[in-house]
């Protein structure tokens, strides 16, 4: 009978290496494949960087159903029916530096150290959603577009960093950065539903009546102390949550607030904020505060103190300039005062007038 041959010594070796590579392999699967079940689970795990991309490579299983006719007011897709897209991860990490960006950016952040400690949510309301409530329903279908207060055409990028430097009071995000791709994927997400062109119903700010006086700041820190000071405090510096990182109700003034280049500190702007969002629990259907409330509550809380930042290169066309822009100069007869606390009416007519010859 033949005998079998034993393998050698060296053909042994061979084969235990054989075996060990592809025990390592294993392995290296294994972990890819935890890897991928933690990354898709409900909890955010920010990826090192994310592809840019344009609002059509998004897919909403909401309609797009705005028109530039439309009468409805707009309503944001639903985040749900993005489970299991690839884009996923992307648009949840979005959400998340909204909603908590001190979290990640703040002078505590765990990506950066770039912001004064508020959110993006404490001016852009219900993650950026709520009707009135200074949403971003309109984003998508109106960036890029030229905006007078810059002079050229902007991207969404640049609007975002825009808010960074004011209203955060910091510095600006790398464009390429896994979270600018975020933010704007999230905002792009939000648009979905939108037709190009058009502003929907319900976003941005809802005007408010000019009064037929200047705002007080006197009466606006009457209303303040019966009606905000609970939450904001008495000093106007907001109130931290227990980790100390972000703020439970954010400061209204102080180092800690939005600089003088935000779009808050235009009377006009925080007045229509407060009149359809605050105290807590308003709405555009409901509001708490009467016209003249708002306004003297705007003027009050204006007058404080805050950072200030140069901003040489704003308007760039000073008849341009919005009537409650609080810096000249400007290119009518009206002095600063009145172009920051009004009354406006005036200087509106007078612009109007101009505009007709």
């Amino acid at each position: 009978m033949k005998q079998r041959n034993e393998p050698s010594f060296d053909e042994s070796i061979l084969n235990i290496k054989s075996v060990l590579y592809f025990i390592v392999i294993a392995i290296i699967a294994l972990i890819f494949f935890i890897f991928q079940i933690f990354n898709t689970s409900d909890s955010i795990i920010p990826l090192p960087k994310f592809e840019a991309f344009e609002v059509d490579s998004i897919h909403s299983n909401t309609p797009s159903k705005y028109s530039k006719s439309n009468e409805n007011f707009w309503i944001a897709p639903d985040i749900a029916s993005l489970k299991g897209s690839a884009l996923e991860s992307q648009i949840l990490y979005g959400k998340e530096l909204i909603q908590n960006t001190a979290k990640y950016l703040g002078p505590k952040g765990s990506v950066a150290q770039i912001s004064n400690g508020m959110n993006c949510q404490n001016c852009h309301l219900d993650v950026g959603t709520k009707i009135y409530g200074n949403n971003y329903g309109s984003v998508a279908s109106t960036f890029p577009k030229f905006r007078a207060r810059s002079g050229i055409e902007e991207n969404i990028y640049k609007r975002v960093n825009d808010c960074f430097e004011r209203s955060l009071n910091g510095q600006p995000l790398d464009t390429t950065s896994a979270e600018m791709q975020a933010i704007k994927a999230y905002m792009l997400f939000l648009g979905s539903n939108v037709e190009k062109g058009t502003v929907v119903k319900g976003s941005g700010l809802k005007d408010l009546p000019f009064l037929d006086r200047a705002a007080n700041p006197e009466s606006g820190r009457k209303i303040y102390q019966a009606k905000c000071a609970s939450c904001h405090m008495a000093d106007g510096k907001g109130v931290k949550a227990q980790d100390g990182i972000v703020f439970t109700y954010p400061p209204l003034w102080g180092s800690n607030s939005y600089n003088m280049g935000a779009g808050l500190y235009r009377l006009s702007n925080f007045a229509k904020y407060v009149k359809y969002n605050m105290p807590l629990g308003a709405t555009f259907e409901a509001p708490q505060l009467t016209d003249e409330e708002a306004w003297d509550l705007a003027a009050f809380v204006n007058s404080q103190s805050r950072p200030t930042k140069a901003t040489p290169n704003d308007w760039p066309d000073i008849s341009k300039k919005p009537i409650d822009h609080p810096f000249g100069p400007y290119s009518d007869q009206f002095d600063q005062k009145q172009h920051k606390y009004g009354p406006f009416k005036p200087i509106a007519e007078a612009k109007k007038s101009k505009q007709k010859k």
